[in-house]
């Protein structure tokens, strides 16, 4: 059932499994492109829009088109919608957009997992809908490993910055004191 960005992808991951496979265009026809691969994959198109989906006798399961005619299926396969639980991120500044792939709402994010928002890194399905377990602890690592990078950079300037005043300070000091001190040249006649 053409219901997403990705249902005509789906159709064709379908026919690897069965040869009686019918993409349903309902809100997303195909394009061209689209169409000739299905065309050419043997997925027939019904162009029509889904009224209904009702059970009929003996457990037939039957779309109802627009138009009023009931087509007898076996199964619907609609796309789903992803949509990572990012809310909580709203007080910080994130805000979950529209992924790129249209499937969804992510936060986005550079492939170390660092936001628009300074100090704030994700990681998992809050910014990859398709993450599975395995790829959500990899990034999960990935932006703690940047981020840790980020806190020693931080750390590492403020003590240059604080080095760089105490020494400012004790030659300035120095400096101060200089009509008090006496160089003794360690060559006779010299100043």
């Amino acid at each position: 059932l053409g219901s997403g960005p990705m249902s005509v992808h789906q159709a064709l991951l379908w026919r690897q499994w069965s040869d009686a496979v019918t993409y349903v265009s309902h809100t997303m026809p195909p394009n061209d492109e689209q169409a000739e691969q299905l065309s050419a994959r043997g997925i027939p198109v019904v162009d029509s829009e889904v009224a209904a989906l009702d059970e009929a006798d003996a457990g037939r399961t039957v779309l109802r088109l627009a138009d009023g005619t009931a087509v007898e299926v076996e199964g619907v396969v609609v796309s789903t919608r992803m949509v990572a639980r990012a809310r909580f991120l709203t007080g910080l500044g994130l805000e979950p957009t529209e992924h790129p792939s249209g499937m969804g709402e992510h936060i986005p994010a550079d492939a170390t997992g660092r936001t628009a928002v300074a100090g704030v890194w994700v990681a998992g399905n809050v910014t990859d809908l398709m993450a599975q377990v395995g790829g959500a602890a990899s990034a999960g690592a990935m932006a703690a490993a940047h981020l840790n990078v980020d806190l020693v950079t931080e750390e590492t300037h403020g003590a240059v910055e604080s080095h760089r005043d105490r020494w400012t300070e004790a030659a300035s000091s120095v400096g101060a004191n200089a009509g008090l001190i006496e160089v003794a040249s360690p060559v006779a006649g010299h100043e």
